[in-house]
């Protein structure tokens, strides 16, 4: 398939610059498979749609405040990384901009209690850097750090945790897994009175998920590695569920990225598991574990829209993507979300 098939108008309005002041009154299009209907509701509305016995199957990645500043100790060029994932001890893989002043054995200076030097580079010119520093190395990032917002959201976000989950517990990401940000403590509470079962994975959110696909023919991209895990607990749970007629639903690509990931692993099932995963799926993917996805409207000719197009079909999806944009739908990490049953 071409690139070009997954392209769409969006106008720039429509971009969600900062969160809604409450986390499910966001708006939710609900699209149903079967029936091939598309209805707008509100993101509190989704207890209408679950079902006793269901699984939720939730990404408690934690943001990392992974966005740094620093320079060039030698000549004091401006520097700027991305943390994008640990790799052992001090050693962590990063995004560097500007490239040009990040060769190996470059020495970078972030603060009189943080130091690093490029070390090696890996794939895409991403580069490995190993950091100096006394202390705990959360707390410094934590000090001078910032929250690695999208490029495209232009106003400063005024509260760290509206880029996290309310259920956020494993630090490690260098986005949000943003499906998950119109939950609310309440919200949860209600589904799970329901009769719905929550379940949680792990996956480090890190450039695969967001890196723009360059090849025309989208077959040939390849997705960075991101880590991911799955607990014993939720791999019973799901086969639980599988056994008991119930319905997994992912929320959020991340979700759907793990536990289809660790079925391939699996001949079909999912196991107890922690590894890494560079998993693209794109139409034609046959599915193993997900029945229902809870998930944002993606950027034009991104591999999460591919992903999205995979799960229903693209002529569906762009068809409920220009109705979004005609029904004045907020896009992207703060905006409005999809309900694909």
């Amino acid at each position: 398939m071409n690139k070009s098939d997954f392209y769409y108008d969006l106008p720039d309005e429509l971009i969600a610059q900062h969160p809604l002041e409450k986390r499910d009154n966001s708006r939710l299009m609900v699209l149903n498979r079967q029936k091939k209907t598309i209805a707008d509701r509100n993101f509190f509305d989704l207890i209408e749609y679950l079902q006793p016995g269901d699984l939720l199957v939730m990404n408690n990645t934690k943001v990392l405040p992974g966005r740094i500043f620093g320079h060039r100790e030698d000549t004091g060029g401006k520097i700027e990384i991305l943390l994008l994932r640990h790799l052992s001890d001090k050693d962590w893989e990063i995004m560097v901009k500007p490239g040009k002043r990040a060769k190996v054995g470059a020495r970078i200076v972030f603060s009189p209690e943080l130091t690093g030097e490029i070390t090696g580079t890996t794939q895409g010119g991403l580069r490995v850097i190993t950091f100096e520093y006394p202390g705990v190395f959360k707390e410094i990032i934590d000090e001078i750090g910032l929250m690695p917002v999208p490029p495209y959201i232009h106003e400063t976000l005024k509260d760290n945790n509206r880029y996290q989950t309310v259920y956020a517990k494993r630090e490690g990401s260098s986005a949000a897994p943003t499906a998950g940000l119109h939950f609310t403590p309440d919200l949860l509470q209600k589904i799970e009175k329901m009769g719905v079962n929550i379940a949680e994975v792990t996956l480090h959110v890190g450039i695969g998920t967001f890196r723009p696909v360059k090849c025309d023919v989208i077959e040939e991209h390849h997705m960075h590695e991101e880590y991911f895990e799955v607990s014993e607990e939720t791999a019973q749970a799901i086969k639980r569920t599988k056994k008991n007629g119930g319905r997994i639903i992912a929320v959020g690509t991340t979700s759907v990225r793990t536990l289809e990931s660790n079925a391939q692993l699996h001949e079909g099932t999912v196991e107890a598991y922690a590894g890494v995963t560079d998993i693209f799926i794109y139409p034609g993917y046959e599915w193993k574990v997900v029945d229902a996805v809870i998930t944002n409207f993606h950027l034009p000719e991104s591999t999460l829209l591919m992903l999205v197009s995979a799960f229903y079909n693209r002529e569906e999806i762009m068809k409920a993507y220009q109705t979004a944009i005609d029904l004045k739908y907020r896009f992207f990490s703060f905006g409005d979300a999809m309900f694909i049953e």
